[in-house]
């Protein structure tokens, strides 16, 4: 059962967090620790581990989120279709600009210089002038050569590659399909388990992310989808992406590979842009916090990332190899909490955000919606009310409010499990279960009572609460301002 109570009055980040889970935090011990120290969508990585694995991490996470009585969110991630080098001699192989390489079919290399992928098709789909980057970007290779058996490379860029590394096509295009039967199993047993998020890797364009949605609603699913944007063909179907899609990751680890690293400040904006129009939910992610994973403090520079990843308008912050397998995951939590209720507080200094048209594409908002939460949360914050409450069946005008962006606690309110979840990954709300939404008045009296156990709430305060009257139209017409007694 979903906890029916708030948590203690140390206020959260409006910002959420979502960390890896792997070896360093597997314990259901580690992760009652994480969830203390600001996780609210845990992360379950596909690519690595078995199917036994994968559900033995989802059962401790919810054994941990029923041990802590706060909710948390599960995202579990495909692998999609990642390359990978084979077998080389000795695991290893230094790659010297200048010289050459030689990509060859099998999954071992028999010779120094040769080296073998996980993609059989490779050498046929390989043309002269391709750029091929191993390693994460470690090392750049040009195609010069291309016969029936192998591909001859020139390496631009020196560094050494091991057995196993990520292998990167930029601009070549692939036959291999986004979903393999491997992945389309997994988002099968992620939907069976009633896994809250799927993210979908190397999304190439909007149908890619339609095929995953058909096959969670063929199995009745409430999961839903997060297209994870890391090619130069997403971002050429950008909006279509963002439109067909629940949600959104800028994952920077691939996109940095596959695209002009210097672009990545300005492609994560125009994403995190995109989102914001069409009320998507967006995380961003990868190497935010990447010293971490060895060092108690981050470097300056990270710490500016985190910072400018929530001013750009983020919902979320994700942790990987820092949680997954660092020395400090418990530290890594900390401070990027720690980094977002340092940068919040600048959202309260910018210009109010200009109201939603009701010409946007928004087709699952009503416009009376539109424009009740947008003024909701302008009253509540020219009133100084210390809390907002709004009743979301499907998670959608919880959504809206928080894309508003208004600095004041909001507490979403649902009958649907899945529903209070979902709210774990959206900026602000604080997912609250087991309050009667039919009723406006008694909603109102129940969420106000919580608050003051939990001591967010004391005589005096102001509070505003999104309802509505019952009418067709929608339910969200009316705002009802109270005042604590």
């Amino acid at each position: 059962m979903f906890p029916n109570s708030l948590p203690s009055n140390q206020r959260p980040s409006q910002t959420k967090i979502v960390a890896t889970v792997g070896p360093a935090c597997a314990a259901v011990e580690s992760m009652v620790e994480l969830i203390h120290a600001g996780v609210d969508v845990f992360r379950v990585n596909t690519a690595h581990g078995t199917r036994e694995e994968h559900q033995q991490k989802v059962d401790t996470i919810r054994q941990a989120s029923g041990k802590t009585g706060i909710p948390v969110g599960i995202l579990v991630d495909l692998a999609g279709p990642k390359i990978r080098l084979g077998h080389l001699p000795g695991d290893e192989y230094q790659c010297v600009a200048g010289e050459t390489v030689r990509f060859v079919r099998g999954v071992e290399a028999k010779e120094p210089g040769d080296l073998t992928t996980s993609y059989e098709p490779l050498i046929d789909e390989l043309g002269e002038g391709d750029r091929v980057v191993l390693a994460d970007g470690v090392v750049s290779l040009q195609v010069e050569q291309v016969d029936r058996d192998s591909a001859i490379c020139r390496v631009m860029q020196s560094g050494l590659v091991r057995t196993r590394q990520g292998v990167n096509l930029p601009g070549v295009k692939l036959s291999v399909p986004t979903l393999s039967e491997k992945d389309i199993a997994n988002a099968e047993w992620a939907a069976g388990e009633g896994i809250d998020f799927i993210g979908e890797s190397f999304v190439r364009n909007a149908s890619d992310v339609r095929q995953l949605k058909s096959i969670v609603s063929r199995l009745g699913g409430h999961t839903q989808v997060i297209a994870k944007i890391e090619k130069p063909e997403a971002l050429n179907d950008l909006e279509e992406i963002v439109k067909a899609t629940d949600g959104i990751m800028v994952a920077r680890g691939d996109l940095g590979v596959e695209t002009d690293i210097a672009q990545i400040p300005v492609v994560q904006k125009r994403i995190i842009e995109m989102c914001h129009k069409y009320n998507r939910p967006v995380i961003t992610a990868t190497q935010m916090l990447d010293s971490m994973q060895y060092s108690r403090i981050p470097t300056r520079a990270e710490v500016t990332d985190v910072a400018n990843a929530i001013l750009d308008g983020s919902d979320a912050c994700m942790l990987s190899g820092e949680t997954a397998i660092g020395l400090y995951p418990r530290e890594s939590v900390e401070t990027m909490h720690r980094i977002a209720m340092a940068t919040e507080p600048l959202f309260r200094e910018r210009p109010p955000l200009k109201k939603p048209s009701i010409d946007d594409d928004l087709e699952e908002l009503n416009p009376i919606t539109l424009a009740t939460t947008y003024s909701a949360g302008r009253l509540a914050e020219e009133l100084d009310a210390q809390m907002l409450i709004v009743a979301s069946a499907s998670g959608r005008t919880a959504l809206r409010v928080s894309k508003n962006r208004n600095f004041v606690r909001t507490i979403g309110v649902s009958d649907s499990e899945a529903t209070l979840r979902r709210m774990c990954l959206y900026w602000g709300v604080v997912p609250l279960g087991g309050v009667p939404t039919d009723d406006p008045a008694e909603m109102a009296r129940h969420v106000v009572e919580q608050a003051r156990t939990a001591g967010y709430l004391t005589t005096g305060d102001r509070v505003v609460m999104i309802a509505g009257t019952g009418l067709a139209a929608t339910r969200h017409n009316m705002v009802v301002i109270l005042e604590v007694e």
